[in-house]
């Protein structure tokens, strides 16, 4: 389902979620490094944003703030369940927020969700005619587009990957009332530039690839 906001001209406010140490779980300490470089940069920018991390970030409040929030960064674990692929879902301090609740979810001003996290476009080989992933649930709650990844990420690089997508969309972003909005129908198109510049860095080996080869772009 399409987003439903009433003007593509409002300024950004972007909720980040983040779960260096989420109980159960190894550690993603560089979680914690990728989302207070979004947070230093959206201020830069004058762009709203929230940080719930650790055990700020519960089921009950994330899924509360979502509907708040037009953007939407997830830099967490996530898995997609094979067995089970509704239960698929984003690794939060209090459980997993699956996918059957994401998709019964209706968010009125969502445009965009970055997943910096593993297997949230990975879907189900027995249901290879539909999209059962983390970012198609997301679609259907309303956002706009969806970055994703097909596979496992590595921890190291997420954030490099992260802000260069963000750097790229807010270039010439300034709203014209000293806010900054983010063009969520430039993403796909960030993304590519962002993944292009990491291989150019790191090249195509094959420690490379699985870096920056995973992350797609869903939506418009």
């Amino acid at each position: 389902m399409r987003s439903t906001r009433t003007s593509n001209l409002a300024p950004t406010r972007m909720l980040l979620i983040s779960q260096p140490s989420t109980p159960g779980l190894n550690e993603i300490p560089e979680t914690r490094k990728e989302t207070r470089t979004l947070i230093d940069m959206m201020k830069r920018q004058r762009v709203e944003s929230l940080l719930l991390e650790d055990d700020a970030a519960t089921i009950g409040r994330v899924t509360e703030e979502m509907k708040t929030y037009d953007w939407v960064h997830f830099a967490c674990h996530a898995i997609q369940d094979r067995e089970h692929p509704l239960t698929s879902g984003i690794h939060l301090h209090d459980g997993r927020l699956e996918l059957l609740e994401m998709m019964k979810t209706q968010i009125s001003d969502a445009d965009h969700a970055f997943m910096s996290a593993c297997e949230t476009s990975t879907g189900d080989k027995t249901l290879s005619d539909e999209a059962v992933h983390i970012a198609a649930g997301l679609l259907a709650a309303g956002y706009r587009g969806v970055v994703a990844t097909m596979w496992t990420i590595r921890d190291a690089h997420g954030p490099e990957i992260a802000s260069e997508f963000y750097k790229h969309l807010l270039e010439g972003q300034m709203g014209k009332v000293g806010e900054t909005r983010l063009e969520s129908r430039r993403a796909a198109h960030a993304l590519d530039r962002s993944t292009r510049g990491f291989r150019e860095k790191f090249g195509d080996t094959e420690y490379a690839l699985l870096t920056w080869v995973p992350y797609v772009h869903f939506g418009i």
